[in-house]
């Protein structure tokens, strides 16, 4: 697999954090890491903004996917928000992580805590094609929940 060349800039407040890495050699994303200059306290039900003191330039027909990690989901209740928070090709400012903490006890996000992932997708742009009929279903118009049943009303 080819690698996509992304330009980084590293903000005055990553000084000295490594650049986001792969954690295995078929590892999907990358590891963010937070460029708090002091702890972060996420109070129970609690969220903050965590800087990664990065900012990258994404070639057209890519976006980045800001994605929680497993085990603080796990272990702590903690995770993105807005999950997946896209990175449009077209922005420049430093990637954030909204976390927010569902858990029973505060968590605390230390410098250079590894806090999300971060993984690159390809999009498509989509044209509209107005129509007066929609082509036909077995699914049809079931919605939340309905797939799976005999019953579509389930």
């Amino acid at each position: 697999m080819t690698p996509v060349t992304v330009p980084v800039l590293r903000l005055a407040h990553a000084e000295g954090l490594e650049l986001p890495a792969y954690a295995t050699a078929d590892s999907a994303g990358l590891d963010l890491v937070a460029a708090v200059t002091e702890p972060v306290v996420l109070p129970p039900g609690g969220r903050a903004l965590v800087p990664t003191g990065l900012a990258i330039a994404l070639p057209p027909g890519f976006e980045a996917q800001v994605r929680p990690r497993s085990g603080l989901a796990l272990k702590h209740g903690v995770t993105v928000l807005n999950t997946p928070g896209t990175i449009d090709a077209d922005y420049r400012g430093e990637v954030g992580v909204i976390l927010m903490n569902h858990g029973a006890e505060p968590f605390t996000v230390n410098r250079g805590d590894r806090v999300a992932q971060l993984v690159l997708a390809r999009y498509e742009r989509l044209a509209w094609a107005p129509t007066d009929r929609l082509p036909e279903t077995a699914r049809g118009a079931g919605g939340f929940g309905s797939t799976g049943h005999t019953n579509q009303r389930s």
